[in-house]
């Protein structure tokens, strides 16, 4: 990655084409609600329709007493398709600079490509606007505390997009770990394994795309410059001057609910290898990785490391499972629930099988005997049944709608402690970066979770 790329940018470039598809209209909903007072709505914009960008706006309009008024892509067929979506009177823009100056939007959904977070977040935070950030928060750590400053100055909602810690799954794990149901953690392991060109972010191309439709020289911000390239814009998550790779996709995923179940600020060693083994069609980032993250004792944990892996060119079995192993038992999070395995070992620890025991002399064999029988009783010996609780969400459940919920909720109350705020967020998306500079750099990276810095 160019040093220079994470300069500070005056400008987002050009705008051109923006008066035959932008224009000022009323607010749009497609929820309409007479329970929900007129000033209670919370009007939002989305910045970036594309995949991800729809599936979020779709989330936040479950809630009530919420309008989608505006929305911005660089790519022109995206912001044609909000229309045909969600109602011709739909403001739409190129311009994300053009949402902001708005004064009848709250809240602004950032889900743009990686390496825009921080740019808009800031931009977004400061004009007065809520913000609601796709994960990772940011592309680089030197990028969190802005974000957070900028945060803290405004005063404003700010929710990160890593929604699973909002689903009644990781709720109930988080219950069960408190509760002392594992015992201490001891390790954590997570796998991810794809097989598809969708799948490995081989995404479709418009047969439109140029520098016509595209606004290409802002997408760029202040990375390389170089001609149009569309797999570089509609398949961004491939090349790391735009996006995280498999660690700003998947991994911040499984740190973020570790994080939350256990009540942990962090890693302080993170190594990641891999490689790029099968999708060899011009990507930059691996497709296959595995990390290792070291987690020092805290007041809420032991120390414990995770390991995490994913594979995008798995032609073996799929096993996509996450484990929280302790002293006492495991949580396997599986499908779209989770298992609780509660097993204790007996005080006794028994002898013979492979074991030194048969090596002693016969003299000494029942020496042994006795000084055992008169140390362990009966019970001492006898394990606690093995306990297993299988735990399923309700019918219904939404985890997605919930995340937005909790934000807008915060928005309503003025407050700025949403489930998943900027500290939590970068907290969350610092190992993930550290994993990317390791695996690029060739070494571990030392990290302070509490004062969120590297040492």
């Amino acid at each position: 990655m160019e040093t220079s790329r994470r300069k500070f940018i005056k400008s987002v470039g050009s705008v051109a084409a923006l008066s035959s598809i932008s224009h000022v209209a009323k607010p749009f909903s497609i929820i309409k609600s007479l329970a929900i007072s007129p000033n209670d709505k919370i009007r939002i914009a989305t910045i970036g329709m594309g995949i991800q960008g729809h599936y979020d706006t779709k989330a936040a309009l479950k809630n009530e007493g919420i309008e989608f008024v505006a929305a911005a892509d660089l790519y022109t067929g995206r912001l044609e398709r909000v229309k045909q979506t969600f109602g011709n009177d739909m403001f739409v823009t190129r311009d994300y600079r053009e949402i902001l100056q708005r004064k009848d939007i709250d809240a602004v959904l950032i889900v743009t490509p990686d390496h825009w977070h921080d740019k808009i977040t800031i931009d977004a935070l400061q004009a007065g606007k809520h913000v609601y950030c796709e994960k990772p928060m940011v592309q680089a750590i030197n990028e969190g505390m802005p974000v957070i400053n900028a945060w803290k100055k405004s005063g404003k909602t700010m929710q990160v997009g890593s929604q699973r810690i909002s689903g009644s799954v990781f709720q109930e794990a988080k219950r069960m770990i408190a509760a002392g149901d594992i015992g201490s953690i001891n390790y954590v392991e997570s796998n991810s394994d794809r097989f598809s060109a969708i799948g490995a972010w081989n995404y479709s191309i418009p047969t439109d795309a140029s520098k016509t439709t595209v606004d290409w020289d802002t997408f760029l911000k202040d990375t390389a410059k170089m001609p149009f390239d569309a797999n570089r814009f509609f398949r961004w998550r491939n090349y790391k001057n735009y996006g995280t790779g498999v660690a700003g996709d998947l991994f911040v995923h499984l740190i973020t609910g570790v994080h939350y179940v256990v009540d942990s600020k962090g890693p302080n060693r993170i190594f990641a290898s891999g490689g790029l083994r099968y999708w060899k069609e011009g990507r930059d980032v691996p497709d296959v990785m595995v990390a290792i993250l070291d987690y020092p004792k805290a007041a809420t944990h032991e120390e414990f490391q995770m390991v995490l892996r994913v594979n995008f060119a798995n032609a073996g079995t799929i096993n996509n499972n996450t484990r929280i192993i302790g002293t006492e038992g495991q949580i396997d999070f599986s499908g779209n629930g989770l298992t609780l395995s509660k097993k204790k070992l007996p005080k006794a620890p028994g002898f013979g099988n492979y074991d030194s025991y048969f090596t002693f002399s016969d003299a000494q064999q029942k020496e042994f005997e006795k000084e055992y029988n008169a140390r362990f009783s009966e019970a001492d010996r006898k394990a606690e049944p093995i306990k297993e609780v299988k735990f399923t969400p309700e019918a219904g459940s939404d985890e997605h709608a919930n995340h937005f919920g909790n934000f807008f909720e915060n928005i309503r109350k003025g407050s700025q402690g949403t489930i998943e705020d900027p500290i939590f967020g970068f907290r969350a998306a610092a190992p993930v970066l550290a994993c990317n500079e390791s695996y690029f750099q060739k070494k571990a990276i030392n990290w302070d979770p509490v004062a969120m810095r590297k040492i």
